[in-house]
């Protein structure tokens, strides 16, 4: 089959790869669309350095078998994680932790190819009537609605968002949602421009190194969403004392963090990543929230469809098939 993988160095495209052959408790899943994440990106950088395989984990596709008869033929998205399910994390509903974890295009193969296998518990249809263009935003919406369902978001107070790339306009929509003052903190006026039907917006410049913010000007609640070390340290800048940071960031890397001043200004420091597909479906389907088109490529244009600039960029790989 087709698909795109990792060496541990660079990524190949590839006509030569074996479908992958289902067991039990699996589904075997023919991918229709499949989308590029900041994730993948790290991982060229050296993110995952003992990662061997296909890439990509954000996905539509169609259940071609398995042992739930009544999901072959189905349009579905999927998980990432999948644990052993015996120890102490999978046996309370953390499997995302699980020790022994797979992880889907960063520790196992993923869905830059035709053809993926999947735990079918991890496998959600899309309701009908959403388009897979539009469904295969269902994995970073999820990533966006794990911060309400970690921290209770007051809506009386406010938040800021560091970053205007397409992780940030996820959790701005999402944060809206509450009804909560909301500010985006970007780099890019062209970018911005596109949260300012629900949310403030304002440059970087504006919060200057050396400029001292008063109390009022500062934040509850800071996600950040800007994908590198700075993202960080504007958000220690910008929260205020006893406030709440949320890092939404993975890069490769390591970060200097003023452990001091979270202990002193007593600051709350979570950390989020993937969330729960159902709502994010919901959402879509309801026309709660929307994003701009991907920008499609075949999967052997994959350094064109890396390289772009487009708010989604990712791969079309196959067609559903007409029903009978």
């Amino acid at each position: 089959m087709k698909g795109l993988y990792f060496d541990g160095t660079g990524m190949t495209y590839r006509e030569d790869l074996p479908i992958p052959e289902r067991t039990a408790g699996k589904s075997l899943i023919r991918i229709l669309l499949a989308d590029i994440c900041s994730t993948d990106k790290e991982v060229l950088k050296g993110y995952r350095p003992d990662f061997k395989g296909i890439m990509g984990h954000e996905f539509v596709g169609e259940v071609v078998e398995s042992d739930e008869t009544g999901l072959i033929g189905r349009i579905v998205v999927g998980e990432l994680n999948e644990g052993c399910g015996t120890c102490l994390y999978c046996r309370t509903m953390r499997e995302k932790h699980c020790l022994n974890r797979q992880v889907i295009g960063l520790s196992r193969d993923g869905c830059f190819a035709e053809y993926m296998v999947l735990d079918t518990h991890l496998i959600h249809a899309v309701p009908d009537g959403l388009p897979a263009e539009q469904a295969i935003f269902t994995e970073p919406l999820a990533a966006a609605l794990e911060i309400v369902s970690q921290v209770h978001v007051d809506p009386a107070l406010n938040a800021a968002v560091i970053g205007d790339g397409r992780l940030a306009y996820m959790t701005a929509q999402v944060l809206s949602l509450t009804g909560i003052n909301l500010t985006v903190v970007g780099k890019h006026e062209d970018k911005l421009a596109m949260f300012a039907p629900f949310a403030r917006t304002a440059l970087l410049s504006e919060y200057p190194p050396e400029r001292e913010l008063a109390a009022e000007e500062c934040f509850e609640y800071v996600v950040d969403a800007a994908g590198n070390e700075s993202g960080f340290h504007l958000a220690m800048k910008l929260v205020r004392n006893r406030g709440t940071i949320i890092l939404k960031s993975t890069y490769a890397g390591n970060a200097s963090i003023p452990m001091s001043l979270i202990a002193v200004n007593e600051i709350t420091v979570v950390g989020s990543r993937c969330g729960p597909f159902e709502p994010a479906l919901k959402l879509l389907a309801e026309g709660k929230v929307s994003f701009p088109p991907v920008e499609l490529y075949d999967l052997k244009e994959y350094r064109d469809a890396f390289a772009s600039g487009a708010f989604k960029a990712g791969f079309r790989i196959g067609n559903p098939r007409k029903k009978d």
